[in-house]
């Protein structure tokens, strides 16, 4: 699934730009880590629907070659 991928890819890049951006200790150092982690509990969650997605068509796509047979 490339569009996984590719999300994989951006989201790396932007913990990636977030951990550069948040090198002092503070608020921002906080929010920064706050949005790292919302980001890649989104990316899982992405990543798991995609997954059960692809199931559900290996599914459907059994059962039509069994339709047809």
């Amino acid at each position: 699934m490339p569009t996984i991928s590719s999300l994989r890819v951006v989201l790396a890049l932007g913990l990636g730009l977030a951990l550069i951006g948040c090198e002092q200790q503070g608020p921002a150092q906080k929010a920064g880590e706050k949005v790292d982690k919302a980001v890649e509990g989104a990316g899982k969650a992405i990543e798991k629907a995609g997954e059960k997605t692809g199931e559900k068509l290996d599914e459907a796509a059994k059962k039509v070659r069994d339709a047809t047979k």
